[in-house]
């Protein structure tokens, strides 16, 4: 399987609303005005490493994962730089854009575009990024402002550079009104969607997410099945759930095809992110089977 939208550092030195955000000890952030559980609580001192990251996805028989950003986060293009030289079969990194410079690609598979956190959240206002993406053969990952806010303009850039391959995550937003929106962009060839964060999405509904599995079957029958991509949102959402749960839930539903599943944890992003070959991933059992 392929993981298409996972975080990774080593210190978290972000911001969200103009404020600070920074590890506390035990798992805790201060993000912005209040105290969060960023990380498991056994991630006691706030580094959010490759390796354990590697070790969750053994476990899990994932065999490869796509590394986004946050401006709550901070970037992170250093430490991308030396994961993606480091473990170069499993790992894509995206460096972040921030709205002041074109971004540095040395190293880098991808851009990441936070299109809902941009004080221009008109996209053809940033096309510049765009074309620095296209040039460079590199992907772009965007997570959109809610619902169709960012639809059309994102559609312009998609038309502009019909190219460049473009990956929405957070599923659209997809417990926010109008979130098919964000879905039909997918109809263009070149662009997927992925479902990173779709667990914190439904967290109030909770596993096995039955409401997100018919997400998916609706985004399905939207955009067609190819057009998805499986992600998990590690670690934040290790906070509520084990990594391991945040794909059996869709596995375990009979409502998809077993080529439907194929296609969503791995044919798609493989193709899409241009992995090559990846590590056979054997079942471990845990000490509690």
């Amino acid at each position: 399987m392929i993981d298409a939208h996972v975080h990774l550092w080593q210190r978290q030195q972000g911001r969200v609303n103009g404020l600070p955000v920074y590890d506390l000890g035990g798992g805790r952030s201060q993000f912005g005005s209040e105290v969060r559980q960023m990380l498991p609580a056994y991630m006691t001192d706030g580094v959010n490493s490759a390796e354990r990251l590697l070790a969750n996805m053994d476990f899990a028989q994932v065999a490869a994962a796509v590394v986004t950003q946050e401006y709550i986060d901070g970037a992170q293009d250093g430490y991308l730089r030396q994961v993606r030289a480091q473990y170069p079969e499993r790992f894509r990194v995206c460096t972040l854009y921030e709205e002041k410079e074109l971004p540095d690609l040395i190293g880098m598979d991808g851009i990441k575009i936070c299109g809902g956190r941009l004080a221009d959240l008109d996209l053809t206002h940033h096309a510049p990024v765009f074309e620095h993406a296209a040039k460079a053969g590199c992907f772009l990952a965007i997570d959109l402002a809610d619902g169709d806010t960012q639809t059309a303009s994102l559609n312009e850039m998609i038309c502009q550079y019909p190219e460049l391959r473009i990956a929405i995550g957070h599923f659209g937003m997809v417990t926010t009104r109008g979130w098919q929106e964000q879905i039909r962009l997918a109809r263009h060839d070149n662009v997927r969607i992925e479902s990173g964060g779709i667990t914190w999405l439904y967290n109030s509904e909770f596993y096995p997410y039955p409401s997100a599995v018919r997400a998916i079957l609706e985004a399905r029958d939207i955009c067609g099945m190819e057009k998805l991509m499986w992600g998990s949102d590690y670690p934040r959402t290790m906070t509520a759930i084990t990594y391991r749960m945040s794909w059996d839930f869709i596995e375990k539903s009979p409502l998809l095809t077993p080529e439907e599943k194929q296609c969503f944890f791995h044919d798609n992003a493989h193709a899409f992110y241009r992995f090559g070959a990846l590590p056979e991933m054997p079942l471990i059992h845990s000490m509690a089977e």
